[in-house]
């Protein structure tokens, strides 16, 4: 992902304009075989050295388009309460800096780390949002979900991203399962991830085609609240490309046709244009409607003949 490349100071990544990521320490409470940032996790211990956080608070008063920084590591939240408490308190101090993300899996990995102390502590650097990392349903044990109602009850925005592992989460239902306990945990499903492109977890990445049919199969069964963007973190530091199913079917100067999840086809008049048939494509025996129809305004819609909402809507007039 070449984030050393865009390392601006020793211990601060700057790609994206508007904000910043801030490694505080190479130490996490257990070690993923498929995390990002293996080359640095685990491999030796260590955590932000004083000069190193005078450098980075330097920096981000400098550039103060930075609004966001996100503290990660290694995983941040395994530094004593008072040493993490310091990069907090510097990172606050610069005006500039609207919102400080953490990036931690020890809801998942270290639940008892989540202490009314640390979630005192947290509450004091508002506004404060901690994106976390559950990949399967079995990791919401109930130790999990005491851990995230203590980060929640403290007023901490709690996120989380989702890795694609083929063997372990790959299927839709899993994920359906997964994203629905998260959101009842009052945890807001905020990325799944393709697996990257990293060594030694081959076994582990699924086709990108695999993840939109997953997309495709979650969009209409939960709701929106519920539903993460899926990414792919772009190797050449590209950064995070969102990618999704194809819900724009066509295009015209007048109209843009859409499908919807059950593969209904509906056309949207664009502005100041003679809107033309809003209803039902009736068709004829000799000659059934197209999409083409819908992109010249000739008809509203499309409709999949045995969709269960046409089902429900024929049984209800029934």
């Amino acid at each position: 992902l070449e984030e050393d490349h865009d390392m601006a100071v020793p211990g601060l990544v700057h790609r994206y304009a508007d904000r910043a990521l801030l490694l505080a320490t190479s130490m996490c409470a257990m070690y993923c075989r498929h995390c990002t940032r293996k080359r640095v996790a685990g491999r030796r211990e260590w955590s932000l050295a004083p000069s190193r956080l005078k450098r980075i608070v330097d920096y981000l008063r400098a550039n103060p388009q930075i609004r966001d920084v996100i503290i990660s590591g290694g995983d941040p939240l395994t530094m004593a309460t008072e040493r993490l408490e310091t990069i907090l308190a510097a990172v606050r101090s610069v005006e500039s800096v609207e919102i400080i993300r953490i990036g931690s899996r020890t809801p998942v990995t270290l639940p008892m780390r989540i202490t009314d102390e640390l979630t005192a502590m947290l509450r004091r650097y508002q506004p404060i949002w901690l994106n976390t990392h559950f990949n399967h349903p079995n990791e919401l044990t109930t130790t999990a979900s005491q851990a995230l109602a203590r980060l929640v009850d403290a007023g901490i925005q709690v996120g989380n991203q989702t890795v694609l592992l083929k063997g372990v989460n790959d299927d839709p239902q899993v994920l359906e399962t997964l994203f629905r306990a998260l959101v009842r945990n009052r945890v807001r499903p905020y990325y799944l991830f393709q697996c990257d492109l990293v060594r030694g977890v081959e076994h582990f990445r699924t086709s990108i085609s695999q993840g939109i049919a997953i997309m495709e199969y979650l969009r209409g069964r939960l709701s929106g609240l519920a539903i993460p963007t899926y990414v792919v973190d772009a190797p050449g530091g590209g950064g995070k490309i969102p990618v999704l199913p194809n819900y724009v079917v066509t295009v015209s100067p007048t109209h843009t046709v859409l499908r919807n999840f059950e593969g209904m086809l509906v056309s949207y008049p664009e502005p100041r244009q003679d809107n033309g048939g809003q209803g039902p494509c009736a068709g004829t025996a000799a000659e059934a409607p197209t999409v083409f129809d819908l992109a010249a305004g000739g008809c509203g819609t499309i409709l999949p003949e045995r969709s269960a909402r046409i089902l429900r809507r024929a049984r209800r007039r029934s």
